[in-house]
């Protein structure tokens, strides 16, 4: 009977042994690999690009009319509360 337990012991020690060196390896390989995708070249689309201007001269040019009827609602009631 003391033979089975020190089988089953060796067994479990090898699945520990073997558990904690991967984990040690993965720890290590999370530290020293380098990121693959800061060697690429970075690429940019002009149709992008030029989409995005359009979109915001037109946000620009929304915002400037809600200014300027804010501004001008506001003149119209500062009028009427003074005369």
């Amino acid at each position: 009977m003391i033979l089975v337990v020190k089988k089953q012991i060796q067994w479990f020690n090898l699945n520990m042994k073997n558990l904690a060196s991967s984990v040690r390896k993965k720890l290590i390989e999370k530290y020293t690999v380098q990121d693959k995708s800061n060697d690429l070249p970075k690429r940019t689309d002009i149709n992008i690009l030029l989409n995005r201007v359009k979109l915001n001269q037109k946000n620009e040019s929304r915002k400037k009319i809600y200014f300027s009827a804010a501004a001008s609602a506001g003149l119209f009631l500062f009028g009427l509360i003074i005369f």
